[in-house]
């Protein structure tokens, strides 16, 4: 998807000529080529990587962080989610809880959710203007360039799957035991607005080019997985990162 693309206009499922079972081969491949690929990147100590998940309400990124994420070795791979800001959080600017939780060198961070639900939540709500929301474009683009400038990879992943597909989804959070635990009735007020929060992320999208967006095809699950560990991998493979010789 280009900045002048919008969601709207930009399919939530693979491509018709997508096999599937070749994908799933290929992502367990990439699992494994990845534990192989943390264990460089850990020991070099170089860089650090931060990804970051975004997407509307049952969008998957839980899911992508389980089956994603799981051949890592847990000692080089953290995941931080941010939930509603407390009181306390409130009291400060709005990068300020994020500061604590970007990754060392050799650390894999994942962010389920981020800062730019700073962006996202305000703007739903009505709380935040024009001017202010272009404030913290701003201040997101500059955070990004620095983290860059200091050795970290930042992949950012918008998890994009249809109003239909959403409904689907946290209707399957009623009817499942496992996945009743997730259900909120704020979940079909999520749905009701789809459209809104999709218009939200274009505008997002659009203003926060310092580090690219990739916007994931995520109506399939196997197809989001598989997109999102070859993104990684060939991040990771581009560097050519070695064992330190002593």
């Amino acid at each position: 998807m280009s900045n002048t693309t919008s969601l709207k206009h930009t399919s939530t499922l693979p491509a018709a000529s997508t096999n599937k079972a070749i994908c799933l081969a290929e992502f367990e491949q990439f699992r494994k080529d990845l534990f192989d690929l943390q264990n460089v990147f850990y020991a070099s100590s170089s860089m650090a990587l931060l990804v970051i998940l975004q997407g509307v309400d049952a969008a998957g990124k839980d899911g992508t962080i389980r089956h994603v994420f799981n051949s890592m070795n847990p000692q080089g791979v953290q995941v931080t989610s941010f939930k509603r800001p407390t009181e306390e959080e409130l009291r400060h600017d709005f990068l300020w809880r994020i500061y604590p939780h970007f990754p060392a060198k050799g650390m894999m961070r994942v962010f389920n959710r981020s800062y730019y639900e700073d962006v996202l939540q305000p703007t739903l709500a009505g709380t935040l203007d024009e001017q202010g929301k272009r404030h913290r474009y701003q201040l997101i683009n500059g955070l990004e360039d620095h983290l860059v400038r200091n050795d970290t990879i930042v992949l950012k992943f918008l998890l994009h799957i249809s109003k239909d597909e959403q409904k689907q989804r946290i209707e399957s959070r009623l009817t499942k035991p496992h996945k009743r635990w997730k259900y909120s009735p704020e979940d079909l007020k999520a749905w009701e607005r789809y459209d809104t929060h999709v218009g939200v992320y274009d505008d997002i999208i659009k203003n926060t080019s310092a580090c690219p967006w990739h916007v994931v095809p995520a109506d399939k699950k196997w197809y989001r997985n598989h997109f999102i560990t070859s993104t990684q991998k060939n991040s990771l493979d581009s560097l050519h990162l070695m064992y330190p010789t002593s």
